[in-house]
């Protein structure tokens, strides 16, 4: 097939691409660059640099493709409560002019990068989709409002529409240098600086870590294969593990072989306390199974920032 990954030069983004153009799909990426990185984008990617806020761009991305993965974000809860009017135009009504130029593009299937931060202050644990959203930042709402639209899409247009609820997705080409960059990175690259790393609140909120490599495999899937029953439909996308963030501190430290105390900083406003997913419903209607453990992730993850902090050369 061809197909379209929208943020494909970004981290999640990068990883899909190189395993659709694996699997042998012309691949076009659409992406603004205000995340992603060229030297990401794999050889064989026709790239069109654009923004999903043009509806033009949208349109002239999804010319003649089969299925849309669509990636491109504003994808930081720090970030949306800094610009609530930038996130929600690139968040929600970019999805909805994507969804729009996929439907106009007689596109067969369409793959929406959601988040678990849509279930916000909703205490019920662990997370399952039909749980009631009570969203808690302008990313969340963003997202929750975009997952509508895709699911609408479905019954209204025949739009094969499947939405993932990312948990904590970590891997290479993650960005550590952001100020709102994810836990993972932040850790990672703090020691092997030998910088304290920054834990904000007390370190005991809960995470479900997921690795890149899991995440692009369910991704594949959705968009290529020929799951029964799942147009229309949402699904948690997580290791289905519970980990603390002062747990993952202490993993990552045994894996580097460092012993650095961490600072503690105030809690963010907008972070989700606890956020343990039920993944019943990939695994039974998708057929997914994440492989990888969060050690053995780490350790991949962690030599590959190594490789980057001693400039050598590793996965572009």
């Amino acid at each position: 097939m061809l197909v379209l990954v929208t943020g494909g030069a970004g981290f999640i983004g990068s990883h899909l691409v190189e395993a659709l153009l694996a699997a042998g799909h012309g691949v076009r990426v659409l992406d603004n660059l205000s995340s992603g990185h060229r030297e990401y984008l794999a050889p064989g990617a026709a790239f069109v640099e654009g923004d999903v806020r043009d509806l033009d761009t949208c349109r002239a991305a999804c010319a003649g493709v089969e299925a849309v993965w669509h990636l491109a974000a504003i994808g930081s809860v720090p970030l949306s409560i800094d610009d609530p009017l930038a996130a929600h135009a690139v968040n929600a009504t970019g999805t909805l002019q994507m969804l729009e130029a996929a439907r106009e593009a007689g596109a067969r299937r369409f793959v929406f990068s959601s988040s678990s931060a849509v279930y916000g202050a909703n205490p019920a644990l662990p997370r399952q989709e039909d749980q009631c959203p009570l969203p808690i930042s302008p990313y969340a709402i963003n997202k929750l409002a975009a997952e509508l639209y895709a699911r609408a899409y479905y019954p209204l247009y025949g739009l094969e529409t499947v939405a993932f609820r990312f948990f904590n997705v970590y891997g290479p080409r993650q960005d550590p240098n952001s100020q709102y960059a994810a836990v993972i990175p932040n850790f990672l690259s703090a020691l092997l600086a030998g910088r304290a790393p920054e834990i904000y609140g007390d370190g005991e909120q809960s995470r479900d870590f997921i690795a890149v490599a899991d995440v692009v495999a369910a991704l594949v899937h959705a968009g290529t294969g020929d799951p029964d029953g799942v147009a229309g439909e949402v699904f948690n996308l997580a290791s289905g593990q519970v980990t603390s963030v002062n747990a993952l501190l202490a993993i990552a430290q045994q894996i580097l072989g460092t012993a650095i105390s961490p600072l503690y900083r105030p809690a963010r406003v907008g972070d989700v306390r606890y956020s343990d997913a039920d993944i019943t419903r990939v695994v039974t209607k998708m057929g997914f199974t994440p492989r990888v453990s969060l050690e053995d992730g780490l350790r991949a993850t962690a030599a590959w920032y190594r490789a980057q902090s001693t400039g050598v050369a590793q996965d572009r």
